[in-house]
């Protein structure tokens, strides 16, 4: 077990790799009341094309990585949900584009929570009545989120800005992709991906290193797993142009939801991923953060009630990010969105602006470092990109205003903006190049 310590943040990481792979990143916290633990797997929406060594190419149907996370909760005598509560634990998982992550926290029994968080997770219990019951939940599952406004106009938005890039369809999959999962596939994917090799456990709370390290290696010592297999995941070539500029939908909303989104024009090196995330949350900050004169206008002219929402997302293959508000003038927004990146792309971020926005991301990872959750989840993310956490400040510190701005001039581009827009019952749509979608999206 190495320790690490970082004297500026005053925190001690612990770190080891386990001889079946398996990499765990320890953070006690001495005084905090719960611990957060989360075991993930590089494995998400995105990886739906991929090859093990030398072996077959498998290309399987999208909702597959989701569909796991759902059922390796269900055990042969019942729900692992009831042991973590009956153990004082909450439990959850997610499934992201880029990975799975299942995860508990407490306050008290950890080593046995942690115990049973690593026992469920390779211990798949899969039967094809299982499987079957299980298409029934999520279908309603994604059919709950159809009848979200928010959520339509982000996945609409993604359907616009993707040709080719698996990011475009939904993490769980369509109604008709689910319906075509199978024991076979499952398990092919779980065979895969959940090795310990491609896997990470972080654990962030009050406890001592020593023994939760031993835990660990003794629950992994006392399985048996295959050789380490070397994983060859296929990406489709995005082209630079995107699927089509706008789409316009009705739903039972009392006001009108706009979303403007932009995808990266070139793939960044995976390497390069965190300095792009780090600008481009300055970047946004910048223009479109609660103070920013752009915001400041838009709630003057009464076009808004709040800052809009924004964000950054960059993976395999794919980067976007996107802004969005409820507005009853969405075109109004939307060219003042415009005019304002116009001005920052011939002007450049106020320099002012630029350092203010770059302390400020300083003290909110200085305050994230209160939250386990936030520290744990950091942790495997970042780590599977091969970068550490707590290099973050070092990071920001070194950004210039010459690397925001190339960040914001290589983001921004016109041929790469789409809308999309959830309009009230009743208002007019205009979606004259929109492709007809099938039925079970």
């Amino acid at each position: 077990m190495q320790a690490t310590r970082y004297e500026l943040i005053g925190e001690q990481l612990y770190t080891e790799t386990l001889p079946n792979g398996l990499r765990v990143a320890l953070l006690p916290k001495a005084g905090y009341s719960k611990t957060y633990a989360v075991f993930t797997t590089r494995y998400g929406s995105v990886d739906n094309d991929f090859q093990v060594d030398s072996g077959t190419r498998h290309q399987v149907v999208d909702g597959i990585a989701h569909f796991l996370e759902h059922k390796l909760f269900e055990e042969e005598w019942g729900d692992v949900f009831h042991d973590f509560a009956t153990q004082g634990a909450s439990a959850n998982a997610f499934t992201s584009h880029d990975r799975t992550a299942y995860l508990f926290s407490a306050t008290s029994g950890i080593e046995k929570n942690l115990g049973t968080l690593l026992d469920f997770v390779q211990r798949p219990y899969l039967t094809p009545e299982s499987i079957e019951k299980e298409k029934g939940i999520i279908e309603q599952e994604i059919r709950m989120y159809d009848d979200m406004p928010f959520w339509r106009g982000y996945r609409h938005l993604l359907e616009c800005l993707f040709v080719a890039s698996p990011v475009r369809i939904d993490i769980a999959g369509t109604v008709e992709s689910i319906r075509r999962i199978d024991q076979a596939a499952l398990m092919e994917c779980y065979e895969t991906f959940y090795h310990p090799s491609n896997m990470m456990v972080a654990v962030v709370g009050d406890f001592e290193p020593e023994s939760i390290m031993a835990l660990i290696q003794r629950n992994q010592a006392a399985k048996t797993f295959a050789p380490p297999r070397s994983i060859q995941r296929f990406t489709p070539a995005e082209p630079g142009t995107i699927q089509q500029a706008r789409h316009e939908i009705q739903m039972a909303v009392s006001r009108p939801l706009v979303l403007l989104g932009w995808k990266d024009a070139a793939v960044l090196k995976e390497s390069d991923h965190l300095q792009r995330e780090l600008c481009m949350a300055i970047v946004q900050d910048v223009l479109f953060g609660a103070v920013s004169p752009l915001v400041q206008g838009l709630l003057d002219q009464g076009l808004i009630d709040d800052a809009p929402s924004c964000d950054y997302e960059i993976g395999s293959g794919y980067g976007f990010s996107y802004i969005g508000t409820e507005t009853d003038d969405p075109v109004a927004f939307e060219t003042a969105i415009r005019d304002g990146l116009a001005h920052a792309l011939t002007n450049g971020l106020d320099a002012d602006d630029f350092e203010r926005s770059r302390r400020k991301q300083l003290g909110e990872y200085v305050r994230g470092l209160n939250s386990p959750e936030a520290i744990a989840n950091q942790l495997t993310d970042i780590g599977f990109k091969g970068q550490d956490f707590f290099q973050i400040p070092d990071l920001i510190a070194t950004l210039t205003l010459s690397d925001a701005n190339s960040a914001l001039r290589a983001h921004y581009r016109l041929e790469q903006t789409a809308v999309s827009i959830v309009w009230p019952n009743g208002d007019a749509v205009d979606n004259e190049n929109e492709e007809e979608e099938p039925d079970a999206a």
